[in-house]
């Protein structure tokens, strides 16, 4: 859940990219922290293999708008898609108020996508939570590759539940679907706190 910090009126939302491995979760956040202006972004931390992937998590808070007075931040993780790494997907999804599910759409990559999703179910399941319950969208990348399944396909296969949540397509290391996906669940996080769905989490200082 968002954290408030009434002493400093900013209100924090934590947004968590999800996905297998190479899926461009991270290629989001860099494209992501590159576009914004000085002002508008923090340090990104990436830290990585050698073959770059990542094994532990990107932050990236993003200075975003003032709501009832409050400035708000949102604070843009990845997780890592390996499995041998669950625990630190578990421990970055704490406490987390909107996900990005990042989807491979190469046809060979199907398999480990409804791996990674299911994987997310169960260990929001930890905390006693769906993905019924959080704001979520789907990101279909790497739509410029000439193996890629359609994306009605990925909607069955991906995309099931009763209410079927917002996707977009996507290619993320040249930026095409990177802020309409960041903007749209940005959006259905601050609805979800300031609609009444949830109370924040108090923080003094």
């Amino acid at each position: 859940m968002s954290v408030i910090n009434y002493a400093k009126k900013v209100i924090d939302f934590k947004i968590v990219y999800y996905g297998p491995g190479l899926a461009g979760k991270t290629a989001n956040l860099h494209y992501i922290h590159k576009c914004l202006p000085n002002d508008h972004r923090g340090e990104m931390i990436s830290l990585a293999t050698g073959d770059d992937r990542t094994i532990y998590f990107d932050f990236l808070p993003v200075l975003a708008l003032t709501v009832r007075g409050f400035d708000t931040r949102f604070q843009l993780y990845t997780v890592p898609g390996q499995v041998q790494y669950n625990m630190t997907r578990r421990l970055v999804l704490r406490g987390v108020d909107g996900l990005v599910f990042v989807a491979d759409s190469q046809f060979e990559r199907l398999r480990e996508n409804i791996e990674s999703l299911r994987n997310l179910d169960a260990n929001l399941r930890e905390y006693e939570c769906t993905l019924d319950e959080i704001p979520y969208v789907l990101q279909y990348n790497k739509r410029d590759l000439p193996n890629v399944a359609p994306v009605e396909y990925l909607e069955y296969v991906l995309n099931r539940r009763a209410k079927r949540v917002p996707f977009f397509e996507a290619t993320a290391l040249e930026g095409k679907g990177v802020f309409d996906t960041l903007n749209t669940v940005s959006r259905m996080a601050l609805a979800s706190e300031f609609g009444g769905g949830r109370e924040g989490r108090n923080e003094a200082s």
